[in-house]
């Protein structure tokens, strides 16, 4: 889903003396989650997931839904029991809608009373700068929408892996019939995710069917549920040479920077697929290009890169067996039900028992 960057746009709406008169919350409850799914229907899989704050709790009070008014989250932040109102010195909690780390900085210097902070996406990059600064307060607490968009996410991870492993987007725009019939199958497979978040639990439970054999690259070795090994990010290049597909699924961090880079694509298969749904920057671009080009690696399936927009001229467009999506796994549509819910919960926590879902660890970066 894409945020606005637009600077034009301003970060408070209200003076910075009183607030203006708040919403009250409304006390209808929330309707209970059914069984079945209506048509193209995502549930947020770490809904269940929330955990209390082990330090210092935010103090409840009004909150402001910015840099723009939007009444789907607002509706969101009355649902979950809160009161919506202007940014001011009495603003306990801000719900940001928008990706400018530099514009939410001015926000919270200017209003340190805020204590608890919920941001739009799962990854949590854009704010690292914030972090830091902060970096020897207790507050603000920070949520983060990490894990509620893994069904659209996943599935687009498992799209483009079959789409790649296929060959599809080679065959799609041929323009005579093949005389030779190729592509690879996944059943059955190895497949290696690096990641252990709820993208990365999602798509073992779409890759159910298929048999694989999945192998989790996370930090520690702690073994994941669902996964046939789990072995430390150290170990990535033991693992790689007998990956059939590689799926990026892990955070961007300092550490995870080009974590497939020349040496690492040299180890796999030349018949491997890489899939990358995390971000750009866990790849180094110039490699991967090298790698298609060359035969040294079947096929690539990128949501992310970097720079985004990808600029027209860039090398991976032309790329042999690489298709590109312009980072359009969870849509706006997909996205605002599951961002809405993830708003409700965490105000209700906030004025309730402290179980936050998505909470984020600044100094880790995720």
């Amino acid at each position: 889903m894409r945020f606005s960057t637009d600077p034009s746009i301003p970060t408070s709406r209200a003076s910075r003396g009183r607030c203006n008169s708040a919403v009250p919350a409304r006390s209808s409850p929330v309707p209970s989650a059914t069984k079945s799914r209506r048509p193209g229907e995502h549930r947020d899989p770490v809904a269940d997931a929330a955990r209390p704050v082990t330090g210092v709790r935010p103090t409840p009070g009004p909150i402001a839904v910015l840099p723009v008014d939007n009444e789907t989250f607002a509706e969101a932040v009355r649902q979950g029991g809160g009161e919506v109102g202007d940014l001011c010195q009495d603003t306990r909690g801000i719900v940001w809608l928008n990706i400018d780390g530099e514009a939410l900085a001015d926000v919270l210097a200017e209003h340190p009373a805020i204590e608890w902070v919920q941001v739009p996406m799962a990854g949590v990059e854009r704010f690292s700068a914030i972090f830091e600064a902060q970096s020897d307060r207790a507050l603000p607490l920070w949520t983060s929408a990490k894990g509620a968009f893994a069904e659209p996410v996943a599935e687009h991870a498992v799209t483009l892996a079959l789409a790649s492993l296929r060959e599809i987007p080679e065959k799609s725009r041929s323009t005579s019939w093949a005389g030779q019939k190729t592509g690879i199958s996944l059943y059955g497979r190895t497949v290696v995710i690096v990641g252990a978040g709820g993208i990365a639990h999602e798509i073992m439970r779409l890759l159910a069917p298929f048999e694989v054999s999945i192998t989790i690259v996370r930090r520690s070795a702690d073994p994941v549920a669902g996964a046939t090994r789990t072995v430390a990010s150290a170990d990535l290049m033991s693992v790689l040479p007998d990956a059939d597909l590689v799926i990026l699924a892990a955070a961007a961090t300092g550490e995870t920077t080009h974590l497939l880079g020349r040496e690492q694509l040299a180890a796999m298969k030349p018949t491997a697929v890489v899939v990358n749904i995390a971000r750009g920057s866990l790849i180094d671009q110039v490699a991967l290009d090298a790698a298609l080009r060359s035969g040294q690696l079947a096929g690539a399936g990128l949501d992310v890169t970097t720079p985004e927009p990808l600029p027209d001229d860039h090398p991976l467009w032309s790329a042999p067996r690489c298709v590109i999506t312009s980072h359009s796994a969870d849509t706006p549509e997909m996205v605002e039900p599951l961002l809405a819910e993830r708003i409700r919960a965490n105000v209700a926590a906030l004025l309730g028992d402290g179980a936050f879902v998505g909470i984020v660890d600044p100094v880790a970066g995720y």
